[in-house]
């Protein structure tokens, strides 16, 4: 059998290529075999979602797309699969949603095997939330464990993808439900619209909130670093951590004004030098890597951010463009598809982000940060970390 291998070129544009999977295949094999007798129902891992390395069994019910939503049919990526005890499941509260990266889609993944469906897998990884569910990220170890479909499990028979649903539908995201296309922005807009707004020096007390260590309450989370750092070295200076615009200020000349400049929404903090090496450049995949943020990557037009933040880089901006529709006296903020926008008031490249949105779902670190902007700061949401699948009912 042959398996894909993703590498990277000299200009650190993603290549493709097939290669035997003999080199792999045994290290798999050992690995499921090794942990076998440890093997986790997926009730015990959504009982155990502590960031701890397991191994779970079950059947694959359908593709994750939202906190409470399963489709089970006319798939529509292979970067997520929810796994349940029996193969006739309905309820997402009793399913685990497995990541499913990059090294496994070929086999794995349901767009490309929709018969997989009702299949038995086994696979290893980190027990940690995924779409804001109970999940299982970044596998090590994936396989086939009881290849025949259960007797239960049946295409004819399987449930309705299950309707999306939020603590705030019924009642912040009241008027938004149900709607799709233009309907969705308007009424997305005028929801999130009404907030407090901070100066730019709030800015920073906003942060050392929102931003904050999970593991550690004295240090914030740099965004493209990844490092945790001291809310105290927070500068100008080498090492220090600063603002980061994940939308470019630039790009609509809003500087750093009570407005979108001060949205914390948006605003990250970051290395001084890193934050540098982003600029104002756009958004898309490859380049050289760039130092003190490991799997960071950029070129002279583009800004390539780690796997663990793509997702939220992407709901960021999404935000932006919804939040800020040329009213208020600030300008029309668009996302587009281009990478050389200069001062113009866009950011792309949207097709790449509408990819990391998918491929990065929210996790608990995102939600915990909107909750926080929404309770404690401006009293506005960003929809898209509560509602994924909406960048895909508006953008395409």
């Amino acid at each position: 059998m042959n398996i894909r291998s993703i590498t990277r070129s000299r200009s650190g544009r993603l290549i493709t290529a097939l290669t035997l999977s003999v080199a792999v295949a045994i290290p798999m094999v050992a690995t499921t075999s090794a942990s076998a007798a440890t093997t986790l129902t997926v009730a015990q891992a959504l009982a155990a979602q502590d960031n701890r390395s397991a191994t779970v069994t079950g059947y694959v019910i359908g593709q994750p797309t939202a906190t409470n939503t399963v489709i089970t049919s006319n798939y529509n990526a292979d970067t997520a699969i929810a796994i349940a005890d029996t193969a006739s499941e309905t309820s997402t509260s009793r399913m685990l949603y497995v990541q499913v990266t990059a090294t496994w889609r070929d086999t794995f993944g349901l767009l490309t095997n929709p018969s997989l469906r009702g299949k038995q897998v086994t696979t290893t990884g980190t027990l940690t939330a995924y779409f804001a569910h109970g999940g299982l990220k970044s596998p090590t170890a994936m396989s086939l464990g009881g290849a025949n479909p259960s007797p239960t499990a049946s295409p004819t028979a399987a449930p309705s993808p299950t309707s999306t649903s939020g603590p705030y539908d019924s009642t912040y995201y009241a008027s938004a439900i149900g709607k799709t296309g233009t309907s969705l922005r308007t009424s997305l807009h005028a929801i999130i619209k009404t907030q407090t707004t901070l100066t730019y020096d709030q800015a920073w007390e906003a942060l050392k909130d929102t931003d904050q260590d999970p593991a550690n309450a004295n240090n914030v989370i740099l965004l493209y670093s990844g490092r945790s750092q001291s809310k105290t070295t927070n500068g100008g200076g080498a090492n220090d951590w600063n603002r980061e615009h994940v939308w470019a200020k630039s790009h609509g000349g809003f500087g750093t004004a009570t407005g979108p400049g001060t949205d914390v929404h948006h605003l990250r903090p970051e290395d001084v030098s890193v934050n540098s090496a982003r600029g104002n450049k756009d958004f898309d995949a490859g380049g050289s890597a760039v130092a003190e943020a490991p799997g960071c990557y950029t070129d002279a037009d583009s800004f390539e951010p780690r796997n663990a933040v793509k997702g939220d880089v992407a709901r960021m901006l999404m935000y932006m463009a919804i939040r800020y529709e040329g009213e208020d006296g600030w300008p029309n903020l668009e996302l587009n598809d281009s990478v050389t926008n200069g001062s113009a008031p866009y950011i792309g490249r949207r097709s790449v982000l509408l990819q990391w949105n998918q491929q990065d779902p929210p996790d608990a670190f995102e939600q915990r940060r909107n909750q926080r902007i929404y309770e404690r700061w401006q009293g506005n949401r960003n929809p898209f970390v509560d509602h994924p699948e909406w960048a895909t009912a508006i953008w395409g």
